[in-house]
């Protein structure tokens, strides 16, 4: 009888250690399997983000140079008028992150920051300039810097880097719609995002 008895619990542990190691294996591989999922899905986020906009402006340049003291001055000056293509994007490739299997947590260490690219065309009207002060290659090229820096102003107070951030949120907000349909976890700079309204929240 207690032959009997041992067979039968020997059995039961026999048949409880090959579940035990299925289920293990088995949960192994699907966390793998989840793993390569979420690797898949940043591969296809991986792309360029681009804004595009569209600036118009009149800038007016003058220019003088002082002859004989203050006495006699040589005036130049120019009308311009700017049409620029400016586009907002961001690089998700280069975005950095962790997969932690032991935590089933998928950590987005950084994020690149935005590249502006602005493409200016001049088109120059009225252009004045004085025998003894004329219009040189500098003018010029003051002319596109100060340009540049108005329109730089334009941008941070347009609606173009706004919409850049939301189309950058619209794109990682697939990242904590695929986590948590896995079971896992995100976290953006060691902040655990807990919902698409805490992901509009962070600070990128």
């Amino acid at each position: 009888m207690r032959k009997i008895l041992f067979g039968v619990i020997l059995t039961f542990v026999i048949l409880f250690a090959f579940k035990y190691c299925g289920d293990r294996n088995e949960e192994k591989t699907t966390i793998k399997e989840n793993s390569a999922l979420i690797q898949k899905q940043l591969k296809n986020v991986s792309k360029l983000v681009v804004t595009e906009g569209h600036f118009s402006e009149v800038f007016s340049y003058k220019s003088s140079k002082a002859i004989f003291g203050d006495y006699l001055t040589a005036d130049k000056k120019a009308l311009v008028v700017v049409n620029a293509e400016v586009s907002i994007a961001y690089d998700l490739s280069k975005i950095e992150y962790n997969i932690d299997e032991a935590t089933k947590t998928l950590q987005i260490l950084s994020i690149p920051e935005e590249e502006i690219t602005i493409n200016p065309d001049f088109e120059y009207y009225d252009i004045q300039a004085d025998y003894l002060n004329p219009f040189m290659a500098k003018d010029y090229n003051d002319i596109k810097k100060t340009v540049r820096q108005q329109l730089m102003k334009k941008i941070e107070v347009s609606d173009l880097k706004s919409n850049a951030k939301n189309r950058l949120l619209s794109e990682l907000s697939k990242f904590y719609i695929l986590t948590n349909s896995l079971g896992w976890s995100l976290e953006y700079n060691q902040t655990p995002v807990k919902s698409l309204e805490g992901l509009n929240n962070l600070k990128l």
